[in-house]
C-alpha cells in the first residue's frame, strides 16, 4: 500500500471540499456524496485517501459508516504546511505583490 502524506491527500480538490464538509459536524458517505457529481463509490474512495493519511477517521454506526476530521490529522497538515512555507515562498508573494502594483 502507498503511504499518502496529509499534504499529498488534500492537494486534490475534491478531498479538500470533503475536509470542509466534516469540518462542520460528521457525515456519512451518502451525505458526503450528496455534495458532489461523482459516485458514492469515488467519494469512498476519497475517504480512504484520507483516512490513510491521517486526516480523517470512520465509525460504524449499525450498517453506515459515519466520518469526521482527526484533529490531530489537521495539526500534521498544518505542520507540513508551514514546513513548506518558507522565507522563499514569502519573498515570491512579495515580489508578485509589487509586480501588481507597479502595472
Amino acid at each position: 500500500m502507498q503511504v499518502v502524506d496529509a499534504l499529498s491527500a488534500a492537494a486534490e480538490p475534491s478531498r479538500r471540499r470533503i475536509l470542509q464538509l466534516l469540518a462542520a459536524r460528521p457525515l456519512t458517505v451518502s451525505e458526503i456524496a450528496a455534495q458532489f457529481t461523482v459516485t458514492r463509490s469515488a467519494v469512498s474512495q476519497h475517504l480512504l485517501v484520507l483516512a490513510e493519511a491521517g486526516l480523517v477517521e470512520a465509525e460504524k454506526v449499525g450498517r453506515t459508516r459515519v466520518y469526521r476530521v482527526l484533529p490531530s490529522g489537521l495539526r500534521k497538515l498544518q505542520a507540513e504546511i508551514d514546513r513548506f512555507w518558507t522565507d522563499e515562498l514569502d519573498m515570491l508573494v512579495a515580489d508578485a505583490h509589487r509586480l501588481r502594483r507597479d502595472q
